[in-house]
C-alpha cells in the first residue's frame, strides 16, 4: 500500500450526492442539444442548482491566493476493480480499504472517472483529458481530486482499465488486475483548493475540490481510444467564479 501526501481540506455534500454520481440516471441527460449543460435545470426539478448556484463546478483557474494548505494523506490500494461505461464517462468503482485522510477525518476512494477534453481549466487552457477522485466519509462528506493528463507517455497504468473499457452504455467489466488510483497520481503534490460542486446533473454544491497543479502523461492513442468510446466532449463548460476564492 502506497502513501501519496497532497493537500487538503474538509468537503460537506449529503450522501445523496454521492449515490447521483455512481447511479444510473432517472432523468437522461448530456452534452449537447437540448439535454446539454445549458439546459440541465430543465429537464427535472432537482437539476435547478446547475442554472442557479453560485458555486458550480468546473472553473477557470486563474487568479489565486497564496495559503497555508493543510497535507492530505491519500493511502491506496489497488482496488480500482469494475469498470462502467455509464453513457457519459467511464468509471472505475474501488474497492473498500482505501483512504484519504484529513486532519482527524478519513474519507474512502469510491471510484475514479473521466472527460475528454478536462473540465477544469488553467490559465484558460483545458487538457486533453481530466480524471476525477471521488471520495466519501460514512456521513456523506465529499472529497474529489482532479488530475490532469497530457499527451505524451504511455501510461501503463490506464492500461489496466483501458483493456477492459465496456464501448456501450451499460457495459461493465470486472478486472483481474485491479488499478492503482496512487500511480495516476502526480509526483507533485502541489495543487489548487476551492469550494464547488458536481460537475454533472444535480450539480450539487458544497463540494471542496482540489486540482493538482502537474498533470500525468497519457498516449494520443488512450485518450483518443476514450474519446472515441464515449463519441462526444463530456466536458461541463467552465463557470463562473463569482465570489469563491482559489487558493494554492
Amino acid at each position: 500500500m502506497k502513501k501519496v501526501l497532497i493537500g487538503a481540506t474538509a468537503f460537506t455534500v449529503i450522501m445523496g450526492t454521492l449515490s447521483s454520481v455512481m447511479s444510473e440516471d432517472k432523468v437522461h441527460w448530456g452534452y449537447s442539444g437540448s439535454e446539454g449543460p445549458d439546459k440541465w435545470a430543465t429537464l427535472d426539478e432537482s437539476f435547478g442548482t446547475c442554472a442557479s448556484g453560485v458555486n458550480q463546478s468546473p472553473i477557470d483557474i486563474r487568479r489565486v491566493v497564496k495559503g497555508e494548505l493543510p497535507p492530505l494523506q491519500m493511502t491506496y490500494a489497488a482496488g480500482g476493480g469494475l469498470v462502467v461505461n455509464n453513457g457519459h464517462t467511464i468509471q472505475v468503482n474501488y474497492t473498500p480499504g482505501s483512504t484519504l485522510k484529513v486532519g482527524e477525518r478519513e474519507f474512502e476512494l469510491k471510484q475514479f472517472h473521466f472527460h475528454a477534453p478536462s473540465e477544469n481549466a488553467l490559465q484558460g487552457q483545458l487538457f486533453p483529458m481530466e480524471v476525477h477522485f471521488v471520495h466519501a466519509d460514512k456521513t456523506g462528506n465529499l472529497a474529489v481530486v482532479g488530475v490532469m493528463f497530457k499527451a505524451g507517455e504511455h501510461n501503463p497504468e490506464l492500461d489496466k482499465a483501458w483493456a477492459h473499457m465496456p464501448s456501450k452504455a451499460g457495459g461493465k467489466y470486472k478486472l483481474g488486475a485491479m488499478v492503482d488510483a496512487s500511480k495516476l497520481m502526480p509526483e507533485s503534490g502541489e495543487y489548487y483548493r476551492f469550494s464547488g460542486s458536481l460537475t454533472t446533473p444535480p450539480c450539487t454544491e458544497g463540494v471542496n475540490w482540489f486540482v493538482m497543479k502537474d498533470a500525468v502523461t497519457a498516449s494520443e492513442e488512450q485518450i483518443k481510444k476514450f474519446s472515441k468510446t464515449i463519441g462526444h466532449a463530456n466536458n461541463r463548460p467552465v463557470q463562473p467564479l463569482n465570489a469563491r476564492v482559489v487558493v494554492e
